[in-house]
């Protein structure tokens, strides 16, 4: 039975890159954003449901992200709808992945909003990836795609780091790569080798 290992941090933590060492090490890493992307594309289990609510947030068989974020704006209701149809079949994704990845020692389900959604609840164990405020900051104003703005309105919605710190079992700090990688290669070494039965 695997261990399973929930892994969450803030925007410009330095998740992305934890989870592709995990990955690079053979550990199964489930990713709930690209989760989302498959239900929302075309063939999507997403799409035809989405499209009931809100046939303008469909295009060419596939959910328009655009026009998803337009309806939410203007329709108080719409995000608990869109929750109620995402959520279940992400979920769904994820026990499958879970269930194809039974005989590993460890699998890391990679969810943003881990503490958000409680699905904290449902793992063995919480990583939390962070690097300080000011890092973060720098970051993520970095990218291209992202102004100070967005940046601040992400992090009203997301749990602050001090606090998921404090729920968490692990925490990596990711400032360093190399040290990242040691301590992502130390947590797979003391996790696999536990009784998880």
């Amino acid at each position: 039975m695997s261990y399973i290992l929930g892994m969450t941090g803030s925007i410009g933590m330095g998740k992305s890159t934890t989870a592709r060492m995990f990955r690079e090490e053979g550990v199964p890493v489930w990713d709930a954003d690209a989760a989302v992307h498959r239900l929302y594309a075309q063939g999507g289990a997403a799409v035809d449901l989405i499209g009931d609510c809100c046939p303008k947030a469909v295009s060419t068989g596939a959910v328009d992200r655009d026009a998803l974020k337009d309806w939410i704006a203007r329709d108080e209701t719409a995000l608990a709808k869109l929750e109620a149809i995402v959520h279940p079949l992400v979920a769904q994704d994820r026990a499958t992945f879970i269930a194809d990845h039974a005989e590993a020692p460890l699998v890391v389900l990679d969810i943003p909003l881990l503490f958000e959604t409680g699905s904290d609840r449902d793992m063995d164990g919480v990583l939390v990836v962070s690097v300080d405020a000011e890092e973060q900051r720098h970051r993520v104003v970095a990218r291209d795609t992202m102004t100070e703005e967005m940046f601040r309105s992400i992090l009203a919605r997301q749990t602050p780091d001090a606090e998921k710190r404090a729920k968490a079992d692990f925490v990596i700090e990711t400032y360093d790569m190399d040290t990242t990688r040691a301590e992502v290669r130390n947590l797979i070494g003391k996790l696999s080798e536990a009784d998880h039965a």
